[in-house]
C-alpha cells in the first residue's frame, strides 16, 4: 500500500464557528484570523494506492459553483484536484473507488463536474462509496444543515449509477459503530456529532494505523475536548465521539490524518495531566 497526500487547496471559514464555545482571546493565540474573523483551513484529501486499486478518500470544494459562492469562502492556493493527482503519478480515471466521508461540498464537491448543461461525474471509472443513513441525512437535510448539502454534489453520483453504500448494519443516532473492510485494506468507524453517520476511515501503513480524521478532528487545534465546531449538529456526542476515540488512539499511537489543517498533516497523541494532547506533529512523508 502507498498512502498519496492529495491536496486541493484552501479556503476560509469563521473561526468562531470553527471553535464553537471556546473564546477568541483562546483560539485566535492558536491560529490568529484576518480581518474578518476568518482562519485558513485546507482541504487534504488521501488517495490510497493498493494493488489494483486507487481510493480517493474525500476530493475537496470542486469548480462548479458560482463566484458569488466561492466568495464567501475566499478559496487560495496554488494546489488543486488535478495537480496533485498529477503529482502522484495519475489522473481522474485512473481513480477506480471514490470513499466520501460525508457529504458536506467541502468534502465532496470534486465529485460531479458540469457537463454541457448538466452534471457528470468527475472521476468516471471509479465506484462512489457512501451510506444510506447519511445519504438520506444529506438528500433530505435540516434547516440549519441544508446549505452544506448541495443537491448538484450529490443527486448526479446517484443518477450515474456508480453510487454503492457501506453496509454499516443497524444503528442509532448515538451508536458507534465500528466497520470492517469497507474497501480493500480499509476499516471504518461511524460518528454522528458532526452530521449524522459520518464515516472515519482508516488503515494500516507502514506498520502504522493512519485514521482519516475529517470532521471529527478537523486539526491539531480540535483535539482537546471543549474544542468543538459550532457546524456539529450534536455537540455533546462530538465531544464523547471524540474522547473515546482519542483514548484508542493514545494506547495504539495511532497516526491522525488532519483534512483541514492548513499547516499540519499529522499527528500522535499522549496522555497528559491535562488530558489526551498532541505528541508529535509530522508530514505524512516522515512515516517509514
Amino acid at each position: 500500500m502507498q498512502l498519496h497526500v492529495i491536496d486541493t487547496g484552501f479556503f476560509k471559514l469563521d473561526g468562531g464557528a470553527m471553535f464553537g464555545v471556546v473564546p477568541k482571546t483562546l483560539w485566535s493565540k492558536k491560529l490568529p484570523p484576518d480581518e474578518y474573523n476568518l482562519c485558513t483551513w485546507a482541504m487534504r484529501c488521501l488517495l490510497v494506492e493498493d494493488g489494483d486499486r486507487l481510493t480517493l478518500i474525500d476530493n475537496g470544494i470542486g469548480d462548479k459553483q458560482d463566484a458569488k459562492f466561492f466568495g464567501h469562502y475566499d478559496l487560495h492556493g496554488d494546489d488543486t484536484l488535478d495537480g496533485s493527482l498529477k503529482k502522484a503519478g495519475f489522473s481522474r480515471d485512473d481513480v477506480t473507488d471514490v470513499f466520501l466521508t460525508h457529504l458536506h461540498f467541502d468534502h465532496c464537491g470534486g465529485s460531479i463536474v458540469r457537463h454541457g448543461d448538466g452534471f457528470a461525474p468527475a472521476f468516471r471509472n471509479a465506484t462512489y462509496w457512501s451510506n444510506e443513513y447519511h445519504w438520506k441525512w444529506a438528500t433530505k437535510p435540516n434547516a440549519r444543515e441544508k446549505a452544506s448539502f448541495l443537491s448538484e454534489n450529490i443527486l448526479p453520483i446517484k443518477e450515474s449509477g456508480q453510487l454503492k453504500f457501506v453496509n454499516v448494519g443497524r444503528r442509532s443516532a448515538e451508536e458507534n459503530v465500528y466497520l470492517h473492510n469497507v474497501l480493500p485494506g480499509m476499516d471504518a468507524f461511524i460518528v454522528n456529532g458532526h452530521t449524522d453517520a459520518m464515516m472515519i476511515p482508516h488503515m494500516r501503513y507502514k506498520g502504522r494505523t493512519v485514521a482519516f480524521m475529517a470532521d471529527l478532528l478537523p486539526s491539531v487545534h480540535h483535539i482537546p475536548l471543549a474544542w468543538v465546531m459550532a457546524y456539529d449538529m450534536r455537540p455533546l456526542l462530538t465531544l464523547a465521539e471524540k474522547s473515546d476515540f482519542l483514548d484508542v488512539a493514545a494506547n495504539e499511537n495511532i497516526v491522525l490524518f488532519f483534512e483541514h489543517d492548513a499547516h499540519n498533516q499529522c499527528c500522535t497523541v499522549e496522555r497528559t495531566e491535562k488530558g489526551v494532547r498532541v505528541k508529535e506533529i509530522f508530514p505524512l512523508s516522515a512515516l517509514g
